[in-house]
């Protein structure tokens, strides 16, 4: 009498499914934009829609504003969204879970050297302040253009939210009706908004470093875990 073989569980679903590493990632995202907001001279670099605003605002002498920061943002965000792109190209339609892990394992770095700079060197001279904004937007960049790539239904993107309440409102009842990923799409605001506080608060009471080496942290343990599913 034969024994059977066990069947092999396949790769792609070993680790944490692909909507909770998104949602978690869209927290990070709220951090990295309280730290460039508020500490790194009223810009994002993670919702760089609010960069290109910012950087109109700028242009015609809003005062507060820095035309130099809100471009910095967009061009460092936009070469990490190229670095994707290539990165993602070369590993064609192969695994997932190896891509995201890679893309992840970067931005936890590259997180990493901002919180260690932001520890090294106050954040109030102008040098630190562009480096923090260029090494943050090209992670988000980077993610961004990574997680385009999964394209899980209703978390296309983990930096801005604002497709997710238009279709919160559009498809609701009092919309066309055809409500579908509500619970996804609730949790990818909520995500946002408890990123955003948790990353003022520690802004405001223990300065950039604690807030950007949290994100490090957070985004090292999805590297680890994260799985291809959905």
């Amino acid at each position: 009498m034969t024994t059977p073989t066990p069947p092999v569980r396949d790769p792609e679903t070993r680790g944490l499914r692909l909507v909770t590493v998104l949602l978690a990632l869209t927290v990070v995202s709220g951090l990295i934009d309280a730290v460039s907001f508020l500490g790194l001279g009223r810009v994002f670099t993670a919702n760089v829609t609010g960069s290109v605003v910012i950087l109109g605002f700028a242009a015609a002498g809003a005062p507060g504003f820095s035309v130099r920061h809100a471009t910095l943002s967009l061009v460092c965000f936009l070469l990490g969204a190229v670095t994707g792109g290539r990165v993602a190209g070369r590993l064609g339609r192969g695994s997932r879970r190896r891509s995201t892990r890679l893309a992840l394992a970067a931005e936890a770095a590259l997180i990493g050297v901002a919180a260690a700079v932001a520890f090294a060197w106050p954040a109030g001279t102008a040098g630190t302040r562009a480096a923090l904004i260029c090494i943050t937007a090209f992670a988000m960049g980077l993610r961004t253009a990574t997680v385009r790539k999964l394209r899980v239904p209703d978390l296309i993107t983990t930096t801005v939210v604002t497709m997710t309440l238009t279709g919160l409102a559009s498809e609701s009842r009092l919309g066309d009706a055809t409500s579908h990923g509500t619970r996804r799409r609730g949790a990818s605001v909520l995500a946002m908004a408890a990123g955003a506080y948790l990353g003022a608060w520690l802004v405001l009471h223990r300065g950039l470093g604690l807030p950007l080496l949290l994100a490090a942290l957070v985004s090292g343990a999805l590297a680890v875990v994260a799985s291809g599913r959905e």
